[in-house]
């Protein structure tokens, strides 16, 4: 009899201390809305892609499938390279989007003021280029609002679109530009031009991938040591290649048609 007690005792308190594995979680079930924090660790993260998928409405990599393309800069301002890049669009009468980091706009506030003087839209890059996903909540927040007050005081108005840096949001930072009425936009087409390649390799990876509504990333600024000088001297050739294949060159509010400030 008394053994019996024994087992019964040891099965109670073996089946009290198991735990089915995470694995086992109802796979119907959504993914968790909060993939950052302390209890975010167990929870399945998405990927870009995914993210892409679920929050349509607010993650954009390209537009319609109309005969538009928008040239799309980032990193900017900066005065060895921006100022250079906005000649070729005045020569061309070619209207671009670039993303603007704040603490470089706080450096050069005149090539800010240029861009906009010439019929450019203004998105926001950021205050000093993190990758947002390592970020807490606060300090997202406070990168994007930040940057987004510095832009107001330069361009008149507070930008509806944001470009994290390196491409790179979780999904609690998604919901929140979605509350707040941003719009997340990356792109579609890589120019690779930040690796400071040459003319011809910069053009290639322009219009070989190119189509109707893509977003093209090129750069108009960059770190210590950076050559953009392939983007520079691709651009011309670039601009009359699309519009040679019969593109529309366009802003990305124009081609997104969201306004391009912020409610």
């Amino acid at each position: 009899m008394r053994v019996r007690l024994i087992m019964l005792m040891v099965i109670v308190i073996f089946l009290g201390g198991y735990h089915a594995p995470v694995s086992s979680r109802d796979s119907s079930s959504p993914p968790s809305e909060s993939v950052s924090g302390s209890d975010a660790g167990e929870e399945e993260q998405l990927t870009l892609g995914q993210l892409r998928q679920k929050y349509a409405d607010t993650f954009k990599t390209n537009g319609p499938s109309t005969k538009k393309v928008a040239l799309t800069f980032d990193d900017v301002p900066d005065p060895r390279f921006t100022p250079q890049v906005l000649e070729v669009l005045k020569k061309y009468n070619v209207r671009a989007t670039f993303f603007i980091v704040g603490s470089r706009a706080e450096k050069h506030p005149d090539l800010v003021k240029r861009i906009i003087k010439e019929g450019h839209m203004v998105g926001n890059h950021s205050y000093n280029h993190p990758e947002f996903s390592k970020l807490s909540m606060n300090a997202f927040r406070k990168q994007i609002l930040h940057t987004g007050d510095i832009i107001r005081r330069l361009a008149g108005y507070t930008p509806k679109m944001i470009r994290p840096p390196y491409g790179d949001i979780n999904e609690e930072q998604l919901r929140w530009a979605a509350r707040q009425h941003y719009s997340i936009v990356n792109w579609n087409v890589d120019s690779l031009d930040w690796k400071g390649l040459s003319k011809e390799q910069v053009k290639d990876n322009i219009l070989s991938a190119v189509k109707p509504g893509s977003i093209v990333l090129q750069h108009a600024g960059g770190g210590v040591g950076s050559n953009l000088n392939g983007t520079i001297e691709a651009l011309p050739e670039i601009i009359e290649e699309l519009r040679n294949r019969g593109y529309e060159l366009v802003t990305l509010d124009e081609m997104l048609g969201l306004p391009k400030a912020k409610d």
